[in-house]
């Protein structure tokens, strides 16, 4: 009870700065409007530049602060454009899509976020007038003095005052997280890079990762060939010509023929083996055949670390080539979590929202990974990027590092549930 109270208080103290950030919005928003009234007098073209770096200041302000407050990542748009000087151009500020949406957005957030934020500051403010303040000042205001639709005339009356005041501030906390929530979706919709941008990120990125795609297709399709060509492959050359040895001896010399094939029949287990070595790093067969969840906590069981595996899947499977993305990815973080950050406990929890599966693999090391050095978060990365996936990595020096995979895709076939164990 007392952190869903806290929780109302925050939302408050949310819409109270959201209230006053209000009159810089404004600000910047009047001043970008100015600016391109000026521009048939020529001087707007000189205090353009400035007042679009201003109000994309404050827009940016806004970003990280609903990003923080919602704990959901907004996405920016493009930096304002530049000349070849250096220097911001207004005619380029004027053909860039991200300034006209910032000033959109600082005509309309007084008008609708900051309503929002009033409502709750509101009641609450009024309440408190009711509550704190009428009982002692209801003498001295005469029989003129009402209290919302309560005639504030004598004790009765006054009690009523009271009251109803205690409703309002009851009302505006209870209403003050829902307004700060539609403020947050509101400022998400509002400062989100356009959707022109957004394209253009997005066939960027698909560009890169269907090139790093190749690349990787390209080096597992040259490990398979070389541990083909090193490994089951040389055992079945040497199998074929040690038979073909046993063979001519079978006659002449039984006894070296017998230790000729009892050396063949180990180097057919040992090729055997291979084979099914190399499978296990291409698909492994617990993927197949049980599922992302199972195949998890076999990785947890095989390793020395305490680990500890939460399953929160649907009962259909996700595409097989994401549960391979996935169940690679956390053997690496795995192995990155021994080796690296001399781990002693991981916690690795497995959820599907209906469009994205979520892995978060989270180890009580020194922390201090840093993504871009070495190659396997980068081989993690590249993995994820093939399905326009997104790899989260909280490391602070001293730890713990949280790693966090996002795979956008649909369930399919039934064959996992629901479970938690520990390994």
């Amino acid at each position: 009870m007392w952190g869903s109270r806290r929780a109302d208080w925050v939302a408050l103290w949310r819409c109270q700065s959201v209230g006053l950030a209000g009159f810089l919005v404004v600000g910047a928003g009047l001043l970008a409007g100015g600016a391109l009234t000026l521009l048939p007098l020529g001087i707007g073209f000189q205090v353009l530049p400035a007042t679009a770096g201003l109000l994309r200041r404050v827009s940016d302000t806004y970003r990280a602060r609903a990003a923080r407050w919602t704990g959901r990542a907004l996405s920016a748009p493009d930096p304002l454009p530049r000349s070849t000087s250096g220097r911001r151009s207004s005619a380029a500020i004027l053909g860039d899509d991200g300034f006209w949406y910032d000033l959109r957005w600082a005509w309309l957030e007084p008008w609708t976020g900051g309503v929002l934020a009033a409502v709750p500051l509101a009641l609450v403010e009024y309440g408190t007038f009711g509550a704190l303040v009428q009982p002692f000042v209801w003498r001295l205001l005469g029989d003129g003095n009402w209290y919302a639709f309560v005639p504030v005339t004598s004790t009765a009356t006054m009690l009523m005052a009271l009251l109803l005041g205690l409703v309002f501030i009851v009302a505006g906390l209870r209403l003050a997280p829902v307004m700060a929530t539609l403020h947050a979706r509101l400022t998400h919709r509002l400062l989100s890079a356009p959707r022109t941008t957004e394209l253009a990120r997005r066939v960027t990125r698909l560009t890169d990762t269907r090139a790093a795609a190749l690349d990787v297709h390209a080096a597992e399709l040259t490990r398979i060939e070389r541990d083909l060509h090193d490994g089951a492959q040389a055992r079945l050359v040497a199998l074929g010509l040690t038979l073909d040895e046993a063979t001519r001896l079978l006659d002449t010399d039984p006894g070296t023929a017998r230790t000729l094939l009892l050396d063949v029949r180990a180097l057919s287990a040992r090729a055997l083996q291979d084979l099914r070595d190399l499978v296990h790093g291409i698909h492994p067969p617990i993927l197949a055949d049980r599922g992302l969840g199972d195949a998890v906590r076999s990785l947890a069981l095989d390793s020395h670390l305490d680990v500890d595996v939460a399953v929160h899947l649907p009962p259909e499977r996700v595409p097989a080539p994401v549960e391979s993305a996935a169940y690679f990815a956390v053997s690496e973080l795995l192995t990155n979590a021994a080796k690296h950050a001399e781990a002693t406990r991981v916690d690795i929890v497995l959820a599907h929202d209906g469009t994205h599966l979520r892995v978060t693999v989270t180890d009580d090391g020194h922390g201090g990974a840093d993504p871009s050095a070495g190659t396997g978060l980068l081989g993690v990365r590249r993995r994820l990027d093939t399905f326009d996936g997104t790899l989260a990595l909280h490391s602070p020096p001293g730890g713990p590092t949280t790693a966090t995979l996002e795979i956008p895709c649909a369930s399919s076939s039934p064959k996992t549930s629901s479970s938690s164990a520990t390994a």
